[in-house]
């Protein structure tokens, strides 16, 4: 998995204009654009999907709107502001990205493709990982505040929208359980692996008994034997009872696709089992 994270002019400017308002100048700001150039505002609207086509080399049709908002002092401190935060993201991930390559590696079983992270300011307080089909680049979009308490998250979020954005196609008829099995693997698994600490009570509530039910072939999954198996569950506060379930062996070779395609082919028996309890 690599990521280059890039401060782009355009971009940051649209997100500006068109997601909520991140302070009241720029809100000023942007009332007096949609008085004074209604038309060319509505039409910078539709900018997006060809911009995040190839983000570097967009040249948009009419940049009146981008030209005023790069000549004002209030997005020249957003754009400072912006480059800082950018600074602050990728020392997160430089400072993690030996250990989290190896571990998404490790529990995914697949190779990633790079993605460009287009930063916009955190007051924006959005990931967006919408971006068109026949896009040059894989992009996503980052503005969430940091602390030092939360760099672990964003660490965790980002790497979790992006394997998301890996599978989004992937049996969308069966997306609850894929969904449920990325979760084990990027918000509980990951971060666990990071911290040294179980992270596995957290995620999407509705996700819980799904997830509950998956757990013992999950770790079968990750190559844990009957004795193993123990330890995971007194780390996790998961119980079952490991002798009702048959030992999957073939499980551990292979990848995360393969596991959600064992999960969906077993569903019916997976979710029949109902002695698994919170400890």
């Amino acid at each position: 998995m690599n990521l280059k994270f890039v401060v782009n002019d355009y971009v940051l400017i649209w997100n500006l204009l068109f997601q909520a308002s991140i302070n009241e100048r720029i809100h000023k700001l942007k009332q007096k654009l949609w008085i004074n150039y209604k038309k060319e505002y509505n039409a910078t609207y539709r900018d997006k999907e060809i911009m995040l086509k190839d983000p570097k080399n967009f040249i948009p049709n009419d940049d009146s709107i981008y030209n005023i908002m790069l000549e004002t002092k209030e997005y020249e401190k957003i754009k400072k502001d912006t480059e800082k935060y950018r600074n602050q993201v990728l020392k997160i991930w430089d400072d993690n990205k030996k250990d989290a390559i190896k571990i998404i590696k490790s529990i995914t079983k697949l190779e990633i493709k790079p993605y460009q992270v287009l930063i916009v300011n955190d007051g924006l307080d959005i990931i967006d990982t919408t971006t068109p089909k026949d896009a040059k680049v894989n992009t996503i979009i980052l503005g969430k505040k940091v602390t030092a308490d939360t760099s672990l998250k964003l660490l965790v979020d980002l790497v979790y929208r992006i394997i998301k954005k890996e599978l989004q196609e992937y049996k969308t008829e069966y997306k609850e359980i894929v969904d449920a099995v990325i979760e084990l693997a990027i918000l509980n698994e990951f971060p666990t692996r990071i911290t040294g600490r179980s992270h596995y009570l957290t995620g999407d509530p509705t996700l819980n008994y799904l997830k509950r039910q998956i757990y013992p072939y999950w770790l079968m999954y990750l190559g844990a034997d009957k004795e193993e198996m123990m330890n995971f569950m007194m780390r996790d506060k998961i119980a079952f009872d490991i002798d009702k379930y048959s030992y999957e062996k073939e499980l551990k070779k292979k990848d995360i696709l393969g596991f959600i395609d064992f999960c969906i082919r077993n569903q019916k028996y997976i979710v029949k089992i109902h002695e698994l309890e919170i400890i």
